[in-house]
C-alpha cells in the first residue's frame, strides 16, 4: 500500500490536495518532520476499524423518509404471557 506524507504547513495550505490523495491511500501529516496525524477516506477507516453503519446512521441518510418499509408480521407463538405474581 502506498502512503503519502505531507508536512502540516503544506496540509494547511492545500487541504483539497490532501483529501484527493486520501481517496487513494492514507496520508500521513507531519509536524516538524515527525508523523502526527493520518488522513483516511471513510471507506478506508471503516475497513481497518471493522466499523459498519449503525441504524442511527442509516436513518439519518437523506431521502430515508421516502423509503417504503412494510415488515412482516411476527408469529403469535413468539409471544408469551407474563406471570407477574
Amino acid at each position: 500500500m502506498t502512503i503519502t506524507t505531507i508536512p502540516s504547513r503544506q496540509f494547511n495550505q492545500d487541504i483539497g490536495k490532501a483529501k484527493k490523495a486520501a481517496r487513494k491511500c492514507p496520508v500521513i501529516i507531519t509536524d516538524r518532520g515527525r508523523p502526527s496525524y493520518v488522513l483516511l477516506s471513510i471507506e478506508q477507516y471503516q475497513k481497518i476499524s471493522g466499523s459498519q453503519e449503525n441504524i442511527l446512521d442509516l436513518l439519518a441518510m437523506p431521502g430515508v423518509a421516502e423509503v417504503d418499509f412494510e415488515p412482516d408480521n411476527l408469529d403469535d407463538d413468539i409471544f408469551q404471557s407474563a406471570d407477574l405474581f
